[in-house]
C-alpha cells in the first residue's frame, strides 16, 4: 500500500509538472490528486519538494524512453514518422496549457528547491537517453552514427520547442511545421 501511495504522489507530481511546472507544483496539490494523506509526504519523500521532483522527473524520462525504445521503423523516415506521431498527442496537451516535466524541472524551482544541479543532471540525462533511443532506433536504418545522433538531437530539440511554441500560441501549428521540416530532409514520400 505505501509503495502504492507513493507510486500515486509521483504520478500527481508529474502531472502537476507538466501543466504548472517546478515552482508552482506544491504538496497540497499532490496530495489532493494522488488521494494521499498529509502524513505521506514526509514518509516518503524525506527530502520534500526536490526529492519528489527528481522522483517524478527520472520516472518520467524511463516512461519516456522505454515508449521511443518501442517505436517501429524500417527507415528513418519511419522512425520520424512514428516519433511525430507518437508525441503529437503530448504537443496538442502543450497548446491548452501542458508541458514536458523534464524541461520544467530545469526551470527555478523557487525558494522550495535549495540546490538545482540535481534536477539539471536528472534533465540532461534524460534528453541524453531519449537522443540515445532515437539514434539508436535511426542506426537499425542504416544511417550513420554520427547522422543519427544528429537527427536523433533535431528530433528532440523540435519536441522540447514545440511544447513552448504551442503553449505560447495555443495551437499545435508550429508542431505542425516543425515537423513537415523535419520530414522535409529525409528520404521516401513527402
Amino acid at each position: 500500500m505505501a509503495a502504492d501511495t507513493k507510486s500515486r504522489m509521483i504520478s500527481a507530481a508529474i502531472g502537476l509538472l507538466q501543466r504548472h511546472g517546478l515552482a508552482a507544483m506544491s504538496f497540497t496539490d499532490v496530495l489532493a490528486e494522488s488521494g494521499a494523506a498529509r502524513g505521506a509526504i514526509y514518509h516518503h519523500f524525506p527530502g520534500g519538494k526536490q526529492q519528489l521532483a527528481l522522483e517524478a522527473a527520472r520516472r518520467n524520462a524511463e516512461d519516456v524512453r522505454g515508449h521511443l525504445r518501442e517505436l517501429p521503423g524500417r527507415t528513418s523516415r519511419d522512425v520520424v514518422d512514428a516519433f511525430l506521431d507518437s508525441v503529437r498527442p503530448v504537443v496538442q496537451a502543450s497548446a491548452g496549457g501542458g508541458g514536458c516535466a523534464i524541461a520544467a524541472v530545469t526551470v527555478d524551482g523557487g525558494a522550495a528547491i535549495a540546490d538545482q544541479s540535481s534536477l539539471l543532471t536528472v534533465a540532461a540525462e534524460a534528453f541524453t537517453g531519449w537522443g540515445g533511443e532515437l539514434a539508436a532506433k535511426l542506426t537499425d536504418t542504416g544511417m550513420s552514427t554520427s547522422q543519427a545522433a544528429d537527427l536523433a538531437t533535431l528530433m528532440i530539440v523540435t519536441l522540447e520547442g514545440a511544447h513552448i511554441l504551442c503553449r505560447a500560441e495555443g495551437s499545435i501549428a508550429p508542431f505542425d511545421r516543425a515537423a513537415a521540416a523535419l520530414l522535409s530532409g529525409l528520404p521516401g514520400p513527402g
